[in-house]
């Protein structure tokens, strides 16, 4: 199973479109919310039975109905994928067993994005894939995909088996997830390495050779706390929130997504040239807060660990 991603943006940009897109990613998450709460209030709830209220949501409410069917079955299976990981980690006795929750309004200022998902169903596209057109009734219309060259072959070659509709802080983005093998050839050479990762380097070689990571968070803290003060100075409590309120939040929003994706950029690249360059890879991964730096510090999340 390989996954592209590609930026939907609407031809005409409408705005009646991106409000079909949030009602869509808003009813997904309602279907979500229901599966968890039959599985907090029912004894012995297993697969089978937290897909059954499907239909019957669809039913009861109008707006569930819209929704594509399969895009309902998506979320309710993402609802039993967090279900089945808790208690997987229950029987590992693992110390964050990460409970089911209720999922609320995307928090921006985290890599938390909102999504809804089509399965072979509800979505089609044009001839070249230049296009693709959502046909369940929200009726969102027709979206350009901007994406690169490898992407657009693997969008005429490949099939499709589901496609993904995710909301960040800099606009509306669709994923791909296509039915192929990854396959990569390379040259023996041999090579073997063992790194230590850490959190003053990224990571350290049995050759005492580092890997110091930049820090993009220190290089864009002035301008968070910028963007902060700005965002802090335009809340109003107990009223609802001005459009300034809301342009400042999606500037901050903006601002650590960026920090986000340099982190993910340079982590991804580093992993791939070590790969690359060596036969076998083997790494230890310390506990941090038995070195008395926990995960949740600047510091520790320095490393592009989180």
């Amino acid at each position: 199973m390989i996954t592209r991603e590609a930026k939907a943006k609407l031809l005409n940009g409408s705005k009646a479109q991106y409000q079909a897109l949030e009602q869509a990613i808003t009813t997904a998450q309602f279907m979500r919310n229901k599966a968890v709460r039959l599985w907090r209030d029912e004894p012995d709830v297993n697969r089978s039975r937290l897909s059954l209220p499907c239909k019957e949501l669809a039913s009861e409410y109008p707006f569930a109905k819209k929704l594509n069917s399969m895009a309902r079955q998506a979320s309710v299976e993402r609802a039993w994928n967090s279900i089945s990981s808790f208690y997987c980690r229950c029987r590992e006795g693992a110390k964050n067993k990460g409970y089911p929750q209720f999922k609320k309004h995307s928090r921006f200022l985290r890599n938390a994005a909102q999504t809804v998902e089509y399965k072979t169903s509800g979505w089609k596209l044009s001839q070249d894939c230049l296009t693709i057109n959502f046909t369940d009734s929200f009726q969102a219309g027709r979206f350009s995909l901007f994406c690169n060259y490898q992407t657009r072959e693997d969008l005429l070659r490949l099939k499709i088996n589901r496609v993904r509709v995710v909301r960040r802080a800099d606009g509306y983005y669709a994923q791909f997830c296509f039915d192929a093998h990854r396959k990569e050839t390379g040259n023996y050479t041999g090579n073997v390495v063992g790194i230590d990762l850490g959190l003053t380097y990224f990571y350290k070689d049995q050759n005492n050779n580092a890997a110091i990571y930049p820090k993009y968070l220190r290089q864009t803290q002035k301008r968070i706390k910028k963007l902060q003060r700005q965002l802090s100075k335009k809340f109003v409590k107990g009223k609802p929130q001005s459009k300034n309120y809301h342009k400042a939040r999606m500037r901050l929003a903006k601002c650590h997504l960026k920090v986000t994706r340099q982190r993910k950029d340079w982590a991804v690249k580093l992993a791939r040239c070590v790969v690359h360059s060596n036969d076998v890879v083997v790494y230890l991964d310390a506990e941090r807060r038995a070195e008395g730096r926990p995960q949740d510090t600047k510091h520790g999340q320095e490393p592009s660990f989180g």
